[in-house]
């Protein structure tokens, strides 16, 4: 398959995943309150691409959402090729993906993270993931988002479900806490075997996501939070906090690579604390 096919596919998957996001999140909140959506271009001056960041804050559900999707290409910086694969051949590049973070009202609710991307240099791969940080233990919603996510890996590839949640418990983990940030989920990279097949695959993660924010969403919508559950969910943001400034690698290659900075840093929680 020709790559500039290759990449229409997945930019245009990428695009349609945002917009079924953003319209079940909607519905989650009746309607009332709409995303501010927002685009942008990597370079003032010349063609590099760019994206469109679409936050909604101050929800009913969501005190933040943000559901970013970007097509950038150009030259990495020469400090940043040797870090990237392929890069060291030849420095241009062309990236697309989908980023979303949620970080709820209800503090019985966990934060979700998921992105999936493909980039192509002069290798081309897929890469992304599913994961939760609940504030508040639940091991009910634990042992079904893990078999979710399970089943969904066993349809493509009996190890992925071992390897991938391995690499995420590894990649979610704050050294200098001595913790890991969430309950995990799945995270891969350099997933460049078959492009047919790496493509259904990371399809398929964008569904389950959908299918899962949906469910736990829909199951804690009406139940009953105290402030001591708050504050605890204030606190855990804080590590969350923590581990995207300090260790994310998707904030590090979005910024280095000349990204929005406030579509990068949607991540953020509105409100966090620390003691």
């Amino acid at each position: 398959m020709d790559l500039e096919i290759k990449k229409d596919l997945s930019c245009n998957w990428f695009k349609l995943l945002q917009e079924a996001f953003c319209n079940d999140i909607s519905i989650l909140e009746n309607n009332k309150i709409k995303f501010k959506s927002k685009t942008w271009k990597r370079n003032q001056k010349k063609d590099e691409g760019g994206g469109e960041y679409r936050i909604l804050q101050n929800g009913k559900v969501f005190d933040k959402v943000g559901v970013n999707f970007s097509k950038v290409y150009g030259k990495f910086p020469k400090k940043f090729q040797k870090n990237i694969l392929g890069a060291q051949k030849d420095p241009r590049f062309w990236a697309s993906g989908i980023s979303v973070v949620m970080h709820m009202k209800n503090p019985l609710m966990p934060a979700m993270h998921f992105n999936t991307r493909y980039i192509c240099t002069t290798s081309q791969w897929f890469g992304g993931g599913i994961d939760i940080t609940p504030s508040k233990k639940d091991d009910l919603e634990k042992r079904n988002f893990h078999q979710t996510l399970k089943n969904m890996c066993n349809r493509h590839h009996k190890n992925y479900y071992r390897k991938y949640k391995k690499w995420c418990d590894e990649y979610f983990y704050l050294p200098h806490r001595k913790e890991a940030r969430g309950i995990g989920g799945i995270f891969f990279d350099y997933k460049k075997e078959n492009f047919e097949n790496d493509f259904k695959f990371t399809r398929d993660v964008g569904i389950t996501f959908q299918l899962l924010f949906n469910e736990i969403i829909r199951k804690k919508i009406k139940k009953k939070w105290t402030i001591k559950d708050k504050e605890n969910q204030y606190i855990k943001r804080g590590r969350y906090t923590e581990f995207n400034l300090l260790y994310d690698r998707g904030t590090k290659f979005g910024l280095q690579t000349g990204g929005n900075v406030d579509g990068i840093l949607m991540s953020l929680p509105p409100l966090a604390k620390w003691k």
